[in-house]
């Protein structure tokens, strides 16, 4: 069954979430664990080998590439995960995802205390998943994101990203300075906005709507 919503703004996206917390009793862990696990089983049915590069920032964006990165681990894929920021700096949801990564022993490269460079690390990459920034993004792109953007943006391998590309507006599906070029795109729920604007491919390419969980009285408001 198709999903009823056509696209949603980023003001539907947080209301969406909220709601399902709110109303529906649904956890943000659990929907957590949906978009993650959705998006991993979606490389695998690619047939990747790997390795995989999992580049992560401090926000649920990130919190999403932590499940990723342990189910294709689970998967007997070989992960490594690139922080953009210090460990302690992240929390809620994301900081449990990461604490199973770590209890795990799953490869973790701190990029804000880290002197190894970035392209070293994304080089042999067969897959990089885009966990850095979500749709909650809209002034332009800055350091420490702007740098590791591109340096995903020069790596040879291909790019994943979850829910959008880092960096493009969720809205109007433009770059905000710059944004990650996705080879596919894992977004949940429904498309987003900005993927239906002209040129906005050139940064999403194949872009996949996942389910989450979130029940169909809940989306049934948003159709468009």
């Amino acid at each position: 069954m198709t999903s009823i919503v056509t696209a949603l703004s980023r003001d539907q996206v947080r209301d969406v979430d909220r709601r399902a917390v709110e109303e529906y009793g649904m956890t943000s862990l659990v929907l957590m664990e949906n978009a993650g696990r959705g998006a991993a089983d979606l490389l695998l049915s690619r047939n990747i080998t790997g390795p995989v590069a999992v580049c992560c920032g401090k926000g649920n964006n990130g919190g999403d590439g932590f499940v990723i990165a342990r189910h294709l681990e689970a998967a007997g894929i070989e992960v490594h995960v690139l922080l953009v920021c210090e460990p302690g700096d992240i929390s809620g949801d994301a900081a449990a995802n990461l604490a199973i990564l770590q209890a795990a022993g799953t490869p973790i490269t701190d990029l804000a205390s880290s002197q190894d460079n970035k392209m070293a690390l994304l080089q042999d990459a067969e897959w990089i998943v885009d966990a850095l920034l979500g749709t909650g993004i809209c002034g332009e792109v800055r350091d420490p994101y702007l740098s590791l953007i591109e340096a995903i943006n020069r790596a040879p391998g291909s790019v994943l990203a979850v829910d959008l590309p880092s960096g493009l507006d969720c809205d109007k599906g433009v770059a905000l300075g710059e944004s990650v070029r996705a080879d596919l795109t894992a977004t949940f729920v429904a498309r987003k906005v900005g993927f239906d604007e002209l040129g906005s491919d050139e940064w999403a390419g194949l872009v996949k709507v996942l389910p989450i969980g979130v029940p169909r009285e809940l989306l049934a408001a948003y159709n468009l």
